[in-house]
């Protein structure tokens, strides 16, 4: 029987939030969260609207500046926003703007034809979630000025409070974000904005775009990309060795729908295709990255047939072999994109596959016929991966699970966990037998499996698939997540809900780290995306004071547990052991127990960074790997001799 509840449901029940109180009340469902991403993506969205000017034509130049006190400022030089009265609202057009959801030029086609943002509801959310928010608009030869507080509400009506010479125009916005809103921080990162202004100013060429820190240390970049998206992909490939030594450019617009893509082969092993959609990340991809790799492989196939270079008898090449060290930038511009998806970064217009790939076809064939011996070079490193491909294969045979895994040991390695509910299990992946032993004996075998590592495994930066999975170490880990590798990998079959790497806090426990961090990134990415991955934190110290025993993790959390003891109390502080040289209790206590543990979640927040500091650190090119030494040997503490 239905169990009865509150039975006064009425119309006194129904809540009807004026102006912007519906993003006061629920701000993450405007901008998904209110920590530090939401945070930078109030930024975002007014640096969008002054995009859209740019794309619009009327907009050169846009300065982001930091304030001290963590106040935003962005100056453009487009058109200025429209001063007048709004015949639907009755209030200025700037107060309708910052004050009126879903009120913009983005809609109507006439204002913009392509615009990027949340479609009108940018500017008033970013008003309504500020302490409060300044607009200044140089338009018709006047300054005009209008301020809001506590959540958007207008000081005063849109004022002109000055003049300017007729023919400058553009808008200026400062705003300082709410600390009650974001509770978490409100301080901006200087590299989280950087890194995002710079990927704009490389998807809208001849924009210039400048940062500036006047905080306490005073930084600044100006990002100007005349090459665009050519630009973009030489410097992902910076740190790599290109098989053609141009940048392969192709562009093409129909129906009023724009594709733009760059592309360049290196030596490696790894694909790195990014796609925008009026400069916002499509991460999960969608019809523009479909037709332009579908086109892909079949020009490759079709000119490496047609030139005798691949026989009829032979398979095809497929999408992996072709991308095989490939970087690629691919830009759309949709007047009307439909985004999809679990993140709603997916283009989803059904009319952009076939004009991604009638452009991009027409445009990289034309690039073969021209360049015989760079399209000879591009078959010749997709043939390789394709004999590559066909012995991974094979190798992949040996890593299939047999059964259920009702035992407790394969390889003589793995000591699995009784549960088969993979949400609570978790499995670590130690370094060493002396600290897996350790590690076995101080689990919960109900839902903690042990696999350790006999030394440090293959860097697979280095290594096609083929070879990875002729490593005993890589053979035993993907046997033991259940999920395959490659063209097999099913996320859905990942046995454990954490993975967590436990090294020893040392030099060697560092690179072992990065060692399997860099399969996981590599072969895995969708583990590591998902949230599975976490790195164990052993405690580098113990303090031992009367009866009491503190763990500390670093030297900084040692000296502020020191002072926070009385003085004159007297203890003995040790450094703590490898975690081989942890018994079980201890290591237990220290590092596996989940009421007193601390883990470290590895996520990849921008894959297109990660991919840049994988390269940089275990790629083949010396000098990034020690410039970066070089530049950071100063942050470095507790290094082992």
């Amino acid at each position: 029987m239905r169990e009865i509840g509150h039975t006064d449901y009425n119309d006194g029940d129904i809540q009807v939030l004026e102006g912007l109180e519906a993003v006061r009340k629920r701000p993450g469902m405007y901008i998904g969260t209110t920590g530090e991403a939401g945070l930078h993506h109030l930024v975002w969205e007014i640096v969008d609207n002054s995009v859209d000017e740019a794309l619009a034509g009327y907009c050169d130049d846009i300065e982001v500046v930091i304030e001290k006190g963590n106040i935003i400022t962005v100056k453009d030089d487009g058109r200025g926003m429209p001063t007048g009265i709004n015949a639907k609202t009755g209030k200025s057009t700037i107060e309708t703007i910052f004050t009126v959801l879903h009120a913009g030029g983005k809609f109507g086609g006439g204002g913009y034809k392509v615009s990027g943002g949340l479609h009108g509801v940018g500017a008033s959310v970013v008003n309504a979630l500020s302490s409060w928010l300044e607009v200044t608009v140089y338009r018709d030869g006047h300054i005009y000025y209008q301020k809001f507080e506590n959540g958007g509400h207008p000081t005063d009506e849109l004022k002109i409070i000055g003049d300017c010479d007729i023919d400058r125009t553009g808008s200026t916005v400062r705003f300082k974000p709410n600390p009650e809103i974001f509770k978490e921080t409100t301080i901006f990162k200087y590299d989280i904005l950087a890194r995002r202004l710079q990927e704009i100013a490389f998807l809208n060429k001849g924009l210039r775009i400048v940062l500036i820190d006047d905080r306490e240390e005073s930084k600044k970049d100006d990002f100007l990309y005349q090459g665009g998206i050519i630009e973009f992909v030489q410097m992902l490939n910076q740190n790599k060795t290109p098989i053609n030594p141009d940048v392969i450019y192709v562009e093409g617009r129909e129906d009023n729908i724009s594709i733009e893509v760059a592309l360049q082969y290196n030596d490696g092993y790894n694909e790195a295709v990014y796609s925008y959609t009026n400069n916002i990340h499509t991460h999960e991809g969608g019809t523009h990255e479909d037709g332009v790799k579908r086109a892909l492989t079949r020009i490759i196939n079709n000119y490496a047939k047609n030139n005798k270079i691949l026989k009829d008898s032979d398979d095809p090449l497929t999408g992996d072999d072709v991308r095989e060290g490939l970087t690629m930038i691919i830009s759309c511009k949709h007047p009307d994109p439909q985004f999809e998806g679990q993140t709603k970064t997916k283009l989803g217009n059904i009319e952009v596959r076939k004009i991604a790939d009638d452009i991009f076809s027409n445009g990289f064939e034309r690039y073969l016929m021209e360049n015989p011996e760079v399209a000879k070079k591009i078959i010749e490193k997709s043939l390789t991966a394709s004999r590559a491909r066909i012995a991974a294969k094979k190798a992949r045979e040996l890593t299939r699970r047999k059964g259920d895994l009702d035992v407790t040991n394969f390889y003589g390695k793995l000591s699995d966990c009784k549960s088969k509910n993979p949400s609570e299990c978790e499995i670590f992946i130690v370094e060493g037998d002396s600290a897996g032993g350790s590690a076995i004996k101080g689990r919960n075998s109900m839902t903690q499996a042990v696999l350790p590592l006999r030394g440090k495994i293959l860097n697979v930066e280095k290594a096609r698939l083929d070879r990875a999975l002729g490593n005993e170490e890589i053979r035993s880990i993907i046997t033991a997540f259940g999920t395959g590798i490659g063209e097999e990998f099913d996320l859905s079959k990942l046995r454990y809900d954490k993975i967590i790497i436990m090294t020893d806090a040392d030099v060697d426990g560092a690179h072992i780290r990065v060692l399997l961090l860099t399969l996981f990134y590599r072969f895995f990415r969708p583990i590591v995306e998902a949230g599975h991955v976490y790195a164990a934190q052993p405690p580098l110290f113990c303090v031992k004071h009367g009866q009491t025993i503190k763990y500390v993790l670093d030297q900084a959390e040692l000296d502020e547990y020191l002072a926070s003891l009385k003085p004159g109390t007297k203890r003995d502080i040790l450094r703590m052991k490898g975690l081989g040289e942890m018994d079980a209790e201890e290591l237990n206590e220290t590092t596996m127990d989940i009421e007193k543990r601390v883990l470290r979640r590895i996520t990849v927040d921008d894959a297109r960074a990660a991919d840049e500091v994988f390269s940089k650190l275990m790629g083949d090119d010396v000098e990034p790997r020690k410039k970066f030494i070089e530049e950071n040997a100063t942050f470095v503490q507790n290094l082992d001799a």
